[in-house]
């Protein structure tokens, strides 16, 4: 009885500390539990934040400002020897025909400066805009036509509302008699937005309204297509070897060793040794896809070798034992059971280091890249950039408008980035193969 007695104040006192401790561990795991979440919506709306920024900047970008002009194709200006010279065509004056528009349209303004600032309200390229029609169809020559003309970036940018009409006219970089045109256009219709073509059709210009991403997009593409070319077989070579046919010694565990440390070293450093080895001793051309290619090709290839290596590992063994006992040589192990297993995750690997490879900058700065190209490159020794350095040289630039443009190449190249992303997704899902 008093054994009994004595032992139940005992189990009360373990009964209660051990009932203290899970409420402790349940308070605990519940504050880990909001932490976790804390951290996670903090994340994402950091990253809705970046992009809202992105977007809301970049958006405008892909509207551009035009303006209603009559044109009178002068053939005294144009042709003035009427023979229809392809040469004489190409050389006219054109700029003197929107001259002559803008001042039919504003007959009252005069003085050299009045007028210099009048046409100002036009881009250098509607001249441009104008041969490019005659020379297509050179029927217009002696007809009257009301074209819209692209505005200058100083007139895109207000009618977009990002010129302040409060502040002083010697703080802003449009004056008020420009404004006051303008008004008068807009109010008559004759100015609106239209998309923008130019964005994706041309070069980069010194003028923000002439600046397009065409070079550096085809710059990127012949990049990663000498990259990929080079890297992707390259790499799941050295994988397979690796793994399947090379001995275990100190050779190749000092291989793998470098070949991870080779994926952490920071991509200046290949830049550096494109710059030494690609340009100064074999003297290839700077600025070209050839060259960027090559760089990037070295700083792929360890990812492509780590995650080839991983994706055969993935692999059972019993594939392999299978395929011997039934007589297959290890070549033809290899090469028709292991490899086609193993190729969805070398694949993913691949884009995801493609992927890691379109976004580099650094590198490709040190190779010449960062060069000021206006013409599109048409092949591999072309001088060109990319989206990124076409970015970085953007985001340098003094004028509000390309800052609209800076943040729509960063648009463009986060698609091609979260488009590479999803299809390194959906090939690993599709191809995926379940023991």
């Amino acid at each position: 009885m008093n054994k009994t007695a004595s032992s139940n104040p005992l189990q009360r006192d373990i009964k209660t500390i051990v009932n203290a401790g899970l409420v402790r561990r349940h308070a605990a795991e519940r504050r880990f539990r909001w932490y976790g979440l804390i951290a996670v919506t903090l994340g994402l709306a950091f990253v809705v934040l970046m992009f809202g920024n992105i977007i809301s900047k970049g958006y405008p970008a892909f509207w551009q400002t035009y303006i209603q002009v009559p044109i009178q194709f002068d053939p005294a200006v144009i042709d003035p020897e009427g023979k229809r010279d392809s040469q004489a065509l190409q050389s006219a004056d054109y700029a003197a025909l929107v001259r002559t528009g803008m001042r039919r349209m504003f007959p009252a303004v005069e003085g050299r400066m009045e007028l210099r600032a009048l046409y100002g309200l036009v881009s250098s390229a509607g001249a441009l805009d104008l041969q490019k029609r005659v020379l297509q169809n050179p029927d217009l020559i002696g007809t009257e036509q009301t074209i819209w003309l692209l505005a200058s970036a100083n007139v895109d940018t207000l009618i977009k509302g990002n010129i302040d009409r409060s502040l002083d006219e010697t703080l802003r970089p449009i004056k008020d008699d420009q404004i006051g045109w303008v008004d008068r256009l807009q109010s008559a219709g004759q100015i609106e937005k239209q998309f923008n073509t130019i964005l994706f059709n041309s070069g980069d210009s010194r003028e923000p309204e002439q600046a397009g991403i065409r070079g550096a997009l085809m710059g990127s593409f012949y990049t990663l297509l000498v990259t990929f070319l080079l890297s992707f077989p390259i790499g799941v070579a050295t994988a397979v070897y690796l793994e399947e046919f090379a001995p275990k010694n100190r050779w190749t565990d000092l291989i793998e060793v470098n070949i991870n440390n080779l994926a952490a070293v920071p991509s200046i450093v290949f830049g550096l040794l494109g710059l030494a080895v690609f340009i100064n001793f074999f003297g290839l051309p700077r600025s070209a896809p050839l060259v960027g290619g090559l760089v990037l090709s070295l700083m792929t290839l360890p990812v492509i070798i780590i995650a080839g290596r991983a994706a055969l590992t993935s692999v059972p063994p019993s594939i392999r034992e299978a395929a011997l006992g039934i007589g297959a040589s290890k070549l033809q192990m290899v090469g028709h059971h292991v490899l086609p297993l193993a190729m969805p995750g070398m694949l993913t690997g691949s884009i995801i280091g493609m992927a890691r490879a379109l976004g580099e900058s650094a590198p490709l700065l040190m190779i010449g890249m960062v060069a000021f190209i206006v013409d599109v490159p048409k092949g591999l020794t072309d001088p060109a950039t990319v989206l990124p350095v076409q970015i970085y040289l953007w985001s340098d630039l003094p004028e509000r408008a390309f800052v609209e443009r800076t943040s729509a190449a960063i648009m463009v190249l986060l698609a091609f980035m979260i488009v590479m992303n999803g299809l390194a997704i959906i090939l690993r899902k599709r191809f995926e193969r379940r023991w």
